[in-house]
């Protein structure tokens, strides 16, 4: 039987809502949906996609640093979005990071999130080979 390692950040949602940063199942490390916020709790990013973007990965490769994984072993992303109309925006950024490991991905556009500052949220997939 696989060790399970959940992964906290100390967000005091975590504990409200029951959920980790990242879980550890044997070789595969799942990545919550993660928004465009720092330590603090300050949003990042203001009402630029790209920059949102951009940060969220940086924060999903330092939780995955922590799980022993890295951006190469991500296997599938999901994007979920306010504004479709602004993919490229997302995209960009997306594609800097993954331009190289292709990942699957998945982008929707979706009615709100959790916050309306917040234009889009990222979970993430991956496999330690």
């Amino acid at each position: 039987m696989s060790t399970r390692m959940n992964i906290s950040t100390g967000a005091k949602w975590e504990s409200i809502v029951g959920y980790s940063r990242a879980v550890r199942v044997g070789n595969t490390v799942e990545v919550t949906g993660t928004v465009a916020v720092d330590d603090t709790g300050a949003l990042v990013g203001g009402n630029d996609p790209y920059a949102q973007t951009l940060f969220i990965l940086q924060k999903i490769e330092a939780v995955l640093a922590r799980a022993g994984a890295s951006m190469k072993h991500v296997v599938r992303t999901r994007l979920f979005v306010t504004d479709i109309s602004r993919w490229e925006e997302y995209g960009k950024a997306h594609g800097e990071v993954f331009g190289e490991i292709r990942p699957c991905t998945t982008m929707v556009e979706v009615s709100r999130l959790i916050a309306p500052e917040y234009l889009i949220e990222i979970e993430a997939t991956a496999v330690i080979e």
